[in-house]
C-alpha cells in the first residue's frame, strides 16, 4: 500500500494534476481499492469535523490582516523607514528588504504576502541605485520566506493543529531562529557587497533626520505584533482570538491613517478569500486523505519501517532534512506539510524528539522549498511583481540564501535550545 500511495501522488503530480485534486483523488482510490469498508461514506463527518477546528480560523484572519496592511499603505511607510536606518550598511537597501520582511512576517504570518508587499514597495530601488538585480531579488524572495517562522505563522498554526502541539509553544519557539536567520541574511549581503562593491550599487547617504521622521512608521507593525503576541502570552486569548484582534487593530490603524474606505476594504476581503479558499482546499483534501491513511494502517507501516532500519536519531533526522530538501524541489511548502507531517512526526517522537524543536526544524525546511526551484512560491511571487526580466534571475538570485537556510538547519540540529531554550524559560 506504501508503494501504491506514493506511485499515485507522483503520479497524478505528473500530470500536472492540481494539489488539491491530487489529494481527494489518492484518498479516494486507497478508500476504494484497499479496504471493504465504504471510508467514502465517512468523508463529510471527518472534513466537517476537522474543519470545524476554531484554530484553522485563524488562517483567514491572518491573511487578512496582511491585506489590510499593504492596501492601507502601512508597509510602504514601513519600508521606507526601515531603509533610511540601514541605508549605511554593505548592501544599503537590501538590508532593509529583509528588515522589512522581518517586520512584516511579524504582523501577518504569510511567507506570499510578505514577499508580494515588500517586492512590489522595494524593486524600484534596483535601477535607482544601481543594485545587483539578481541579488536584489534573492533578498526578497529569501525574506519572503521569514514570514513562516517568525510568528504570528499560518504554518505553525497548521503544524499544532495537525500534530496537536501547543501553539503558543511554537510561536516562542520560532523568535530566536527567525532572528538568528534574518541576521544570517543581512550578513551574506554584506560579506558579497564587500567582496564585489558594484554589487552593493549606490546607496542613499544616512540621513539622521529622514531616520527620525521614519520611526513612526515602524510603529504600526510593532502595535500589531504586540497585540497578536501579548494576548496570547497574558492569557487574554487564543491564537484564533488574538488573529481577530490584529484584524480590529490594523483596521485602528487603517482609519488613523484614513486609508480605511469601502474600496480598500473590498479589494482586501476579496485577496482574503481567494488565498484562504485555496489554503482550505489543500488543508481539507489533505486532512482527509491522513483519516484514509490512518484507518488503513499505511501511516503506522511507514513508522515501522523506519524504525526497524534501526538507525541513529543524527542519521535519522540528516536523512529527513534531506528529503525535505529533495521534496521541497517538487512541491508547495503546504502540501509538503499537510502530506508529510501526520506521517513523519510519530517516527521523529518515536526516536525521542521534541516535537515543538521539529516543527520549527520542518518550518526552516519549508523555507528553503519556498525558494527552491523548479516550484519554489517565492520565486514566482517575486518574479509576478518585477516589471519584466526571465525567472532565471530570481532563482540565481535566491540560491546562496538556500545555503543559508541550510547552514541554520545544521545550527539548529547542533544546538537544539537555539529553539527550546525560549519555551522552557516561558512554561518550565
Amino acid at each position: 500500500m506504501i508503494m501504491a500511495s506514493l506511485l499515485i501522488l507522483l503520479g497524478l503530480l505528473a500530470l500536472s494534476v492540481s494539489i488539491t485534486a491530487a489529494l481527494g483523488m489518492m484518498g479516494l482510490v486507497l478508500a476504494t481499492t484497499f479496504t471493504t469498508v465504504p471510508l467514502e461514506r465517512m468523508v463529510g463527518d471527518v472534513a466537517w469535523q476537522a474543519m470545524a477546528s476554531d484554530t484553522l480560523v485563524a488562517i483567514p484572519f491572518f491573511i487578512l490582516l496582511g491585506e489590510i496592511l499593504l492596501r492601507a499603505g502601512i508597509a510602504e511607510k514601513m519600508y521606507t523607514a526601515l531603509s533610511a536606518w540601514l541605508s549605511w550598511l554593505p548592501g544599503g537597501t537590501m538590508h532593509a528588504n529583509i528588515g522589512a520582511c522581518a517586520l512584516f512576517a511579524a504582523a501577518s504570518g504569510s511567507s506570499v504576502a510578505t514577499a508580494a508587499t515588500i517586492g512590489t514597495v522595494s524593486i524600484p530601488e534596483i535601477g535607482r541605485r544601481g543594485y545587483h538585480e539578481r541579488l536584489f531579488l534573492g533578498t526578497l524572495a529569501a525574506g519572503g520566506t521569514l514570514g513562516i517562522l517568525i510568528p504570528p505563522s499560518v504554518a505553525l498554526i497548521l503544524y499544532g493543529v495537525l500534530t496537536e502541539t501547543s501553539i503558543p509553544r511554537l510561536y516562542l519557539a520560532g523568535m530566536v531562529p527567525g532572528i538568528v536567520l534574518a541576521v544570517l541574511f543581512m550578513m551574506l549581503i554584506a560579506g558579497v557587497c564587500l567582496a564585489i562593491p558594484r554589487a552593493g550599487g549606490h546607496p542613499a547617504r544616512f540621513d539622521r533626520a529622514a531616520c527620525i521622521n521614519g520611526l513612526p512608521d515602524l510603529v504600526p507593525p510593532l502595535i500589531i505584533f504586540g497585540v497578536v503576541v501579548l494576548t496570547i502570552y497574558a492569557g487574554i486569548a487564543t491564537p484564533t482570538e488574538s488573529a481577530a484582534f490584529g484584524v480590529v487593530t490594523a483596521l485602528g490603524l487603517a482609519a488613523w491613517k484614513r486609508r480605511l474606505t469601502l474600496a480598500m476594504l473590498r479589494a482586501a476581503i476579496e485577496g482574503t478569500m481567494r488565498t484562504t479558499a485555496m489554503v482550505v482546499a489543500i488543508v481539507l483534501t489533505a486532512l482527509v486523505l491522513n483519516f484514509v491513511m490512518t484507518f488503513l494502517g499505511i501511516s503506522q507501516q511507514i513508522t515501522n519501517a523506519v524504525l526497524s532500519l534501526d538507525l541513529s536519531p543524527t542519521a535519522l533526522i540528516l536523512a529527513i532534512v534531506m528529503f525535505y530538501l529533495v521534496l521541497g524541489c517538487f512541491m508547495e511548502s503546504f502540501s509538503i506539510m499537510l502530506i508529510t507531517v501526520p506521517i513523519i512526526v510519530p517516527v521523529v517522537t518515536a526516536m525521542g524528539y521534541d516535537p515543538i524543536w521539529f516543527g520549527i526544524l520542518l518550518t526552516l525546511l519549508l523555507e528553503a522549498a519556498l525558494i527552491t526551484p523548479p516550484i519554489g512560491v517565492n520565486l514566482y511571487v517575486v518574479q509576478g511583481v518585477r516589471p519584466a526580466g526571465p525567472i532565471t534571475d530570481v532563482i540565481i538570485g535566491a540560491l546562496p540564501f538556500v545555503g543559508v537556510i541550510f547552514a541554520m538547519i545544521i545550527l539548529l540540529i547542533a544546538v537544539p535550545d537555539i529553539a527550546l531554550w525560549l519555551p522552557s524559560l516561558v512554561y518550565d
